[in-house]
């Protein structure tokens, strides 16, 4: 169990992109939080610091409310590769997907109530009665117990989920349900996500949201082509050696290093005019990127020279909680070997280093701003923030109807739905709307921005919290 280092953003920062109502209601909900939490804590226990949607949107929460004067505090889960395992297997069947189709049964309970078992010793002697625990996703179910005998109020929030059910979330369900028994209130992104069992009094659902000002969504201006040159993900055939300077998350300056092979295989990076359809992910399974791949092949066919795809995810080395992400690299990497040389090289794989945060998430909001178009194929999703991100910095999304992405995209309005991830004709059709219609594109694009502005930036998500905790505190 580790401390995550939260640095204070002032809350006035958020405010400044706000109604002057919605600003006004934002300040009062924190004077009402800093008298109603006091001198308790708010804690938030996930598995993982960096690589993933969760880890982000804490990063900028916490440092909100800590801005605010909230003390809130950010602990990450240790655990082995055995746990890690179960606890994917887990993420996968609660989407109603098989995964590894490895069991759930009492080795798997043995070995996950182990991990926690280790995790809750250190834990219980920093949370004290009457602190606030939010704990994230499968990994910290098990954590429940052990937290509501110190004293604590318990909050567990799942991410993920599935609109209807089928015999593998049932699995999954069964598995966490004697863990999540005594929790203080259940959140969900969806309330289709929760299953029967959940009390209904308990249930909050808490769609999730971004921070305008994080380093993945500050405006970037003229730097977005300098970013990309810097790490070779782009060219535009004039080397530059000028240095580039950006801001941190913790509001210092810095300047970025240069990269090489980032681009897998060593491939070629596309000119910096090209038109780039971009799907930022995991790799993962559920995140489809190899039937992007296949449907962007097919695309190809009758494609104007100049689109190129690229797929971005993380480093697979720097995301501990994810054991399935190097042989789903491995496997996409498989299919883009086989193209042909003049197919591969208008296909893009891109894996970016973890071990500075900043400097990623740069390098992410370069690659969304510079995209003509965005994608996010995904089998099934919990909600899908980097469509929110996408929106955000004004570009047209092309995204499957699964999942929390249907309430933030109305189909033809804030972007363009796949109503089956599975169907490439569909996801060809709509990826040559998009490029052959400017027009089309720049509509979607504004369309989908004022959507976000209006509905998933942090200060709707802390004040839905604050209300969470005035119930759970009277």
């Amino acid at each position: 169990m580790h401390h995550v280092v939260i640095e204070p953003l002032e809350l006035e920062r958020l405010a400044r992109v706000l109604e002057p109502s919605r600003a006004a209601q934002l300040r009062q909900a924190v004077e009402v939080a800093r008298t109603m939490i006091a001198d308790r804590i708010v804690w938030n226990i996930n598995s993982t610091a960096q690589g993933g949607g969760v880890a982000e949107m804490l990063q900028s929460l916490l440092s909100y409310a800590r801005g605010a004067g909230v003390d809130t505090r950010w602990l990450v889960l240790r655990g082995t590769p055995e746990f890690f395992a179960t606890t994917k297997r887990l993420h996968n069947v609660l989407h109603g997907e098989p995964g590894d189709g490895g069991a759930l049964g009492d080795a798997e309970r043995v070995s996950y109530e182990a991990v926690l078992a280790d995790n809750l010793i250190s834990i219980i002697h920093e949370v004290r009665a009457g602190d606030i625990v939010l704990l994230h996703d499968p990994q910290s179910a098990g954590l429940v117990d052990g937290l509501k005998a110190a004293g604590a109020h318990v909050v567990w929030r799942c991410h993920i989920g599935r609109d209807t059910t089928n015999e593998l979330t049932d699995l999954g369900w069964a598995f966490l349900q004697p863990y999540l028994r005594n929790v203080d209130a259940f959140i969900f992104s969806r309330r289709a996500y929760a299953p029967a069992w959940v009390d209904p009094d308990r249930l909050w659902v808490i769609p999730p949201s971004i921070d305008p000002f994080a380093v993945k969504n500050m405006e970037l201006g003229d730097r977005v082509d300098q970013v990309l040159c810097n790490a070779k993900l782009c060219h535009n055939g004039v080397p530059d050696t000028t240095p580039l300077e950006f801001t941190r998350r913790d509001g210092r300056h810095d300047v970025m290093r240069r990269h090489d092979g980032l681009l897998m295989d060593s491939s070629v990076s596309p000119h910096l005019n090209a038109r780039l359809v971009v799907q930022v992910s995991r790799w993962d399974r559920l995140k489809d990127m190899e039937g992007v791949m296949r449907g962007f092949v097919a695309y190809l066919a009758n494609a104007p020279p100049d689109v190129h795809l690229m797929l971005v995810g993380p480093d697979v080395s720097g995301v501990t909680d994810d054991p399935e992400g190097a042989a789903v690299l491995a496997q996409c990497l498989a299919v883009w070997r086989e193209l042909a040389p003049a197919l591969r090289g208008r296909v893009h794989l891109a894996c970016l280093p973890m071990d500075d945060v900043d400097e990623n998430a740069l390098m992410v909001n370069a690659l969304q701003r510079h995209a003509y178009v965005v994608v996010q194929k995904s089998l099934v999703e919990g909600f899908g923030l980097t469509v929110t991100e996408a929106m955000w910095k004004g570009r047209p999304v092309i995204a499957s109807a699964v999942g929390g992405i249907r309430d933030q995209i109305v189909d033809g309005r804030d972007g363009l739905l796949i109503d089956d991830p599975t169907d490439l004709a569909a996801f060809v059709a709509a990826l040559t709307r998009v490029i052959d219609d400017p027009a089309l594109a720049a509509t979607l694009a504004a369309t989908g921005q004022a959507r976000v502005r209006a509905e998933f930036l942090g200060d709707r998500h802390l004040l839905q919290y604050v209300e969470l905790f005035g119930r759970l505190l009277r």
